[in-house]
């Protein structure tokens, strides 16, 4: 079977990993149900002509070598086919073309997809679909390889061999078997809809200021695969290139003269062991307190997928900016990534660009599938580069996931991070500024008058607190205005004698 053979030819190792997990799921399928019981939903899309060769590839695979004769191969899988009206002339003509190539006995649906499929299910005995859903298309959220269908939609198995596929994938199977495609691809068109919402890809156009016409590139030399979607007319965004910077903090504008809230959360049994002491906490907080942000919380999680999502999806939508550090990796204990995907109710997915970045770091240790650290929440990451990171920073919405695992590594990260915002043209808030003074004061002289004080100076974060029993009370006054503090140091002072407070310096 020529496409079998492109594959195993290949010295694209990733690309034979993706095949023979596609070639498996089909084998299964094909050993649940009988021919009858199965068929192929086919746009003339570049994900779906993939999945036609493989299930080609792995009809005959699962048949054997007795399937072929003469070179002719044909292919009993019912085909079924929407056509629409909104549908690109191109993609119409090229099912068609397909169809007569390699004999498909082709379904040809009119009406809407829901009563189309139900009606054909009625009529035929279908149990199992084989769709090209992969993961990162709207459909794809919450489906497995194997997913029932929807309630209140005809009952039938989906099976998504590529839902594991990147765009890269896609591209790479196509040209190493060398299988014809749709010629917008050569037009620049990256993922195609409906005539009414879908345009060349921006990221292609090659300017020709001899005519003053626009050329595009042909799809496959998109380099960065999560933006296969940037020819959707309602997906267009008016600023691509500089979206990972520009909302590196959503909202942040909105509330630049008010108080920004953080959190934090460490995830790792060994903190909560007592095996080692937390000191990346502390130093965020006083990094977050150093650009003006108020931090409200540290969480200490134990490495449970279930509590990691719970605490993340309570504080994000209370903070402005969840930091997450801890528990990021490919180990069993490393449970950080699945926590955050489950509290946006996503699915962990893998990165192409996030993959390419970890072959550079690691090598041939990076083996595609097996390899759980490009495994990212889907549809909801956004990679955060910097030129002095191996790495670039994790951001989901308002949840930033830190790799540091020490203070100097933190000291790196952070130092990125903020050079990434101000880069992105969004200005810091006013920092904290602090004083403390000491007195020999029992905590029953001092608290009403520390009581009243809080009242007086709202604004002001008043603290308390001895080192030791024995030892002198600390007060703590924490605020963004320095007269403020000098005025609620003044009016504490009046309340007592003379002496009583020293400052510490």
């Amino acid at each position: 079977m020529e496409i079998d053979k492109a594959i195993r030819e290949s010295d694209d190792r990733r690309l034979k990993t993706k095949y023979n997990n596609a070639i498996n799921v089909i084998q299964r399928t094909l050993a649940l149900y009988s021919i009858e019981e199965v068929a192929f939903s086919f746009n003339g899309g570049k994900d779906s002509t993939v999945l036609l060769h493989l299930l080609r590839a792995g009809y005959f695979l699962h048949k054997g070598e007795q399937s072929c004769s003469n070179g002719s191969l044909t292919f009993p899988i019912r085909t079924i086919y929407f056509e629409s009206n909104s549908a690109f002339p191109e993609i119409n003509s090229f099912t068609y073309d397909t169809a007569s190539k390699y004999v498909l006995q082709l379904d040809i649906i009119r009406s809407d997809f829901k009563s189309g499929l139900e009606a054909l299910l009625n009529a035929k005995p279908i149990r199992a679909i084989f769709l090209g859903v992969r993961i990162g298309d709207p459909t794809a959220v919450g489906q497995e390889q194997f997913s029932p269908s929807s309630p209140g939609w005809p009952p039938f198995m989906r099976v998504n061999p590529i839902l594991d596929w990147s765009y890269r994938d896609v591209w790479a199977f196509i040209l190493t078997c060398k299988v014809q495609y749709c010629s917008l691809y050569d037009q620049g068109y990256t993922s195609i809809g409906s005539i009414h919402d879908t345009l060349p890809n921006a990221l292609l156009c090659i300017s020709d200021s001899s005519n003053n016409q626009e050329k595009f590139k042909p799809a496959y030399m998109l380099s960065d695969g999560r933006l296969e979607r940037a020819g959707r007319v309602k997906k267009v965004s008016p600023s691509i290139c500089g979206t990972a910077i520009a909302n590196v903090m959503d909202n942040v504008d909105s509330h630049k003269s008010s108080l920004l809230k953080a959190s934090a959360i460490a995830v790792g049994d060994e903190i909560l062991f007592g095996t080692i002491e937390d000191q990346l906490g502390p130093s965020l907080c006083k990094k977050l307190h150093s650009i003006g942000w108020s931090v409200s919380q540290i969480a200490v999680l134990q490495n449970d997928i279930d509590s990691v999502a719970e605490e993340v999806e309570r504080q994000k939508a209370s903070h402005d900016m969840v930091f997450v550090y801890g528990g990021v990796g490919p180990l069993h204990s490393d449970v950080t990534l699945a926590g955050v995907a489950k509290a946006f109710g996503v699915r962990l997915a893998p990165d192409e660009e996030f993959e390419e970045y970890l072959k550079q770091l690691i090598g041939d240790h990076c083996t595609g599938d097996r390899n759980e650290m490009a495994l990212l929440p889907e549809g909801t990451t956004e990679l955060l580069h910097h030129d002095k990171l191996l790495l670039p920073l994790i951001k989901c919405q308002n949840v930033i996931i830190l790799t540091a695992t020490n203070v100097t590594e933190l000291d790196k990260e952070w130092n990125c991070l903020i050079e990434l915002l101000r880069s992105g043209g969004l200005s810091l808030m006013e920092p904290y500024t602090s004083k403390s003074l000491t007195t020999n004061l029992s905590d029953l002289e001092a608290a009403q008058p520390l009581s009243k004080l809080c009242l007086e100076f709202p604004d002001l974060h008043i603290g308390c607190y001895r080192k030791s029993r024995q030892g002198p009370l600390i007060i703590s006054f924490e605020g963004k205005d320095k007269p403020r503090i000098e005025a609620a140091i003044e009016s504490l002072c009046k309340k007592f004698h003379r002496g009583a407070f020293s400052e510490v310096v």
